[in-house]
Order: C-alpha cells, then sequence, then structure tokens
C-alpha cells in the first residue's frame, strides 16, 4: 500500500479504514493501525455492552486474520462479517432502530412489534 492509497471497507453499519486519526480529524493511510467507525448514520440505538461487542468481535476477526497481508479484500470480508454480527445483535434485541434518525431503513429486517395478547 502507498502512502496515498487508503483501504477501506464501507457497509451500511461498518466502516473499516486502514488509517490513523490526525489532531484534525483527517485519517491518514496507515499500515499499521485500522480505525472502526460503527453506525456512522446513527440508525440504531446502542447501549455500552452491545458497543463493546462490537469493538470485541472486530479484535477478534482482526486477529484471526492476522499475517494475511492488508488488502481490500480481507478488509471488506471482516466489514461484511461485522455487519452481519450487528444483525444478530439486532434480532435478538440487543440493540435496535433508532426511529428517530435522519433516514428510517430497515436493512437489517423489519423491527419486531410486540403483539399484545388479548
Amino acid at each position: 500500500m502507498d502512502n496515498a492509497t487508503l483501504l477501506k471497507s464501507t457497509t451500511r453499519h461498518i466502516r473499516i479504514f486502514a488509517a490513523e486519526i490526525d489532531r484534525d480529524g483527517e485519517l491518514v493511510p496507515s499500515h499499521q493501525v485500522l480505525t472502526l467507525d460503527v453506525d456512522p448514520d446513527n440508525e440504531l440505538n446502542w447501549n455500552e455492552d452491545a458497543l463493546q461487542k462490537i469493538y470485541r468481535k472486530f479484535d477478534e476477526l482482526v486477529e484471526a486474520s492476522s499475517g494475511a497481508d492488508l488488502t481490500d479484500y480481507n478488509l471488506r470480508r471482516i466489514g461484511s462479517d461485522l455487519e452481519h454480527y450487528l444483525r444478530s445483535l439486532l434480532q435478538k434485541g440487543e440493540i435496535s432502530y433508532n426511529l428517530s434518525a435522519r433516514v428510517t431503513n430497515y436493512s437489517l429486517g423489519l423491527p419486531q412489534v410486540a403483539v399484545e395478547e388479548k
């Protein structure tokens, strides 16, 4: 990877950059650092436990690919796996859709609605 190339993976809710964030908040390409941006459009409601699960899963996926070349493909695979994990958290009810989000997009499946039994 040359210094001008920014390797990245972007899914709807997960963005991974092979970069560091400088003092001005700009991404600087890096061979050593991956930066994770979770739910950049605030489409989901998060609690600290669920967010930590995402970070731990990210660390696990990065560790599992340790030794492999840093490529767009490898980053996309990690991003895709993380997006699927995020979907599982939504399906388990550990996170929920943010109905006040700028855009309501049920890309991870329709929200579950509790049905009141009579």
